[in-house]
């Protein structure tokens, strides 16, 4: 038996209680007529009994999963019609060993009863229905069953599914981010060594942080933040003086679980297509709470037509929005905006933590 199976029978003993008492109750409930039974009545209502749980289980455990599973309809109709016939034999059967027509007989002639027509065929139609009720509700028992194993173990792939692709993204965004940080202590290095060391202890911070709190699917919000303070610490060290960089971000903030290196690829992309060397330009960072909904907004300087995030945008953007997909699924926006007339591009990601 599969792990999902073991987890839906845990769940299944009160569907099989309620239906075990039901059963019984019906058993029973001649008891509450106004006359004594025989007994061989009631050895047949026990026999009869033990016939429909054993039918009700056979077809559970058996005639469902093994025939309707696999789609054997026409077997499956086959066996239905004949444990119908059985079920009518058995019972005539037990009667006749019993003396049960006669026995009832003889008790409504003692109360005044005129007896019944013994061409009579109501008990036979009578286990025939119960039978076919008691199929019923075996078959949807044991697909309901099925349902929820198959859910659960849908679950199970997708969870396994989503922890290797989110292992795969985070993977690519690093060695993407590395790349370019490092291109850019390199040209640091002929043209000014003490700024290339202070970028070099900057990046040491940030590799403390990829590898050792990125190794886990969540980290804090503060860790991300400061992550993200780093990254910006480290380009200013080669912007010109008439690049405005603006980080804001609100006091006394939640610290909730977010996604690793979430934010990273938002403000490097940012600084890629926001950034100039012949024009003013400028990258606005802000972030702030509402509640329990936190919001990145990003803003920087246009000096090329961009009309979608998809636009001129490197691996990064393209795993993340992947990642959010994952983690956050219906928690998330993601909006962006080219304004022409300001020549300004926002970017203002939402993340839902209720």
């Amino acid at each position: 038996m599969s792990k999902a199976d073991k987890g839906i029978m845990r769940k299944l003993p009160s569907i099989h209680y309620f239906i075990g008492a039901a059963g019984l109750a019906l058993m029973f409930f001649p008891l509450t007529w106004p006359i004594k039974l025989p007994q061989e009545f009631w050895v047949k209502q026990i026999l009869i009994y033990l016939v429909w749980a054993g039918l009700f289980y056979a077809n559970f455990f058996y005639f469902t999963p093994k025939l309707l599973y696999k789609h054997k309809i026409g077997l499956f109709v086959i066996l239905v019609i004949f444990t119908l016939f059985a079920v009518v034999f058995f019972s005539n059967w037990v009667d006749r060993l019993l003396g049960l027509p006669q026995a009832m007989e003889k008790l409504f002639s003692s109360i005044g009863h005129k007896p019944s027509n013994k061409d009579d065929h109501t008990g036979n139609y009578i286990n025939i229905i119960t039978a076919m009720v008691v199929y019923g509700i075996s078959t949807v028992v044991s697909l309901s069953k099925k349902m929820q194993t198959d859910q659960l173990a849908f679950q199970v792939t997708e969870r396994e599914k989503i922890i290797s692709e989110l292992s795969f993204l985070k993977a690519q965004i690093n060695p993407h981010f590395f790349f370019n940080t490092l291109h850019t202590i390199y040209a640091l290095t002929d043209s000014n060594t003490g700024t290339a060391k202070d970028a070099i202890y900057t990046l040491s911070h940030m590799m403390r942080y990829v590898i050792y709190d990125t190794k886990n699917d969540l980290t804090n919000l503060n860790n991300e933040i400061k992550f993200a303070e780093d990254y910006i610490t480290l380009m200013k060290l080669r912007l010109a003086g008439d690049v405005q960089i603006i980080f804001e971000k609100q006091a006394n903030m939640k610290n909730y679980d977010v996604a690793p290196m979430l934010l990273l690829p938002f403000i490097e992309n940012a600084f890629k297509h926001g950034i100039s060397t012949l024009h003013p330009s400028y990258v606005y960072i802000d972030i702030s709470q509402s509640e329990q909904t936190t919001i990145i907004e990003i803003k920087n300087s246009v000096f090329e037509e961009r009309k979608h995030l998809e636009e001129s945008n490197g691996i990064g953007i393209v795993n993340t929005k992947r990642r959010l997909d994952l983690l956050y699924p219906g928690k998330y926006s993601l909006n962006a905006e080219n304004n022409t007339t300001t020549r300004e591009y926002t970017v203002t990601l939402t993340l839902d933590f209720k």
